[in-house]
């Protein structure tokens, strides 16, 4: 399985931006795939996921109603939209998979690169 997170940037207060994860050996329908972001000086923190059949998605409160999971699967590739940026969103993003939910708050089978998101104020 690999992944790789891509589209980081830097932006403003208030901006938008959308990242993305590629996989590949892995079969969406039996993955689930989870955004985490670790800041500097903080430990890694779940984001969101979202998970097959049924596009199943989870939140943190952090993020609940500002970021979107969302998933490609003829392309294998899951998305981040983000809204509503503050500097508080400030991290490192990663993307990692894992065969269940309940490894997005004890530990994903595989991760890839991050991709960094810096927001200005």
């Amino acid at each position: 399985v690999q992944l790789q997170a891509s589209g980081g940037g830097q932006v403003q207060t208030g901006d938008s931006l959308k990242i993305s994860c590629s996989a590949s050996g892995l079969t969406f329908g039996s993955y689930v795939i989870g955004w985490f972001r670790q800041a500097p000086g903080k430990e890694r923190e779940f984001v969101a996921g979202i998970g097959w059949p049924g596009e199943r998605k989870e939140y943190s409160d952090t993020v609940k109603g500002r970021f979107t999971v969302s998933g490609d699967g003829a392309n294998y590739t899951v998305y981040l939209e983000m809204s509503r940026l503050t500097p508080e969103d400030t991290a490192v993003y990663y993307c990692a998979a894992d065969l269940h939910e309940v490894a997005y708050y004890n530990g994903m089978a595989f991760w890839g690169k991050g991709t960094q998101v810096t927001v200005s104020s």
